[in-house]
This record gives C-alpha cells, sequence and structure tokens, in this order.
C-alpha cells in the first residue's frame, strides 16, 4: 500500500514592508506529515513564492486534506 499523501489547503494574506500585499484563497500546498502550524506554513509559503521583504502574514481556513502530492518533494 502507498503512503497516504498530505496537502494543505488555506486562505493567506501578506504584507509587505514596501508597500501592497497578496492574498490567496483556497490555496493548496503539499505538505510531508498529515499536520502543520501555521507559523511553519507561512515559512514555508514566503520561501516557496520566493517573497522578499515580507513584513506580516496570516493564515485562515486551514484544512489538512489526503490528496496526492503535486510535487516529487514536499518541504522537509
Amino acid at each position: 500500500m502507498a503512503d497516504v499523501q498530505h496537502r494543505v489547503r488555506f486562505d493567506f494574506e501578506i504584507g509587505f514592508s514596501n508597500g501592497g500585499d497578496l492574498r490567496g484563497r483556497g490555496f493548496r500546498l503539499d505538505i510531508p506529515g498529515n499536520d502543520i502550524g501555521d507559523a511553519e506554513l507561512i515559512e514555508y509559503l514566503v520561501r516557496d513564492m520566493r517573497l522578499l521583504m515580507v513584513d506580516r502574514a496570516s493564515i485562515r481556513n486551514k484544512q489538512v486534506i489526503i490528496e496526492p502530492h503535486k510535487r516529487p518533494d514536499p518541504p522537509r
């Protein structure tokens, strides 16, 4: 039997120190286990999207779902 794979579906808002913001609704990312904390998820999102000058970030409506990964290796 194959390993169960998990993804997280969430809404986010990121504000930048040089102005502006970025928002996402129903965004999905692969995760290595069956849970992820908000702080860890923010770090992963910022790193994965290669964002700079992030001043603030928030996560809402986080839900871990069982779904095949879309990438070969999720973050560690």
